[in-house]
């Protein structure tokens, strides 16, 4: 993978870079993040928030905290997601459809307890997250 990949809004208006490796990549199924996105499941890419740098728009970045625990954002010119934060963990999720040079190799589905859509792809399939992330770490079967 190369150290640098650039990403954008749907509009172009804003521009990110991330540098290095993701922390992690995978899915999410719980229904914030299928609402949010408004698909049936959230691919993500984890980064340690030093990685990510807006690099234009910043003035038309918008933000959104439903909970504490994600710092959702996205542009104010065209509506495109771009990132959410994730204080409590440390990471940033820079969604993988606004990174498309990084090589998106999923680990793991979170939430899948929650799922509208049963992916059968070998990945772990945890309940909620690993209890590392403050979940209870369990695992359910495809």
């Amino acid at each position: 993978m190369s150290d640098t990949h650039k990403g954008q809004c749907f509009c172009g208006a804003v521009e990110i870079e991330v540098t290095g490796e993701p922390a992690g990549m995978g899915y999410c199924h719980c229904e914030s993040c299928r609402t949010w996105s408004a698909g049936p499941v959230n691919a993500f890419t984890l980064w340690d928030p030093d990685a990510v740098k807006v690099v234009k728009g910043e003035e038309h970045i918008r933000q959104y905290n439903k909970t504490e625990n994600s710092d959702r954002k996205w542009c104010d010119k065209c509506g495109g997601h771009l990132m959410s934060g994730h204080p409590g963990l440390g990471l940033t999720d820079v969604y993988a459809a606004i990174i498309p040079t990084v090589d998106f190799k999923p680990g793991i589905h979170v939430n899948y307890a929650e799922t509208v859509l049963p992916m059968k792809d070998g990945l772990p399939k945890m309940k909620d997250f690993p209890s590392e992330f403050g979940g209870s770490g369990e695992t359910v079967p495809e």
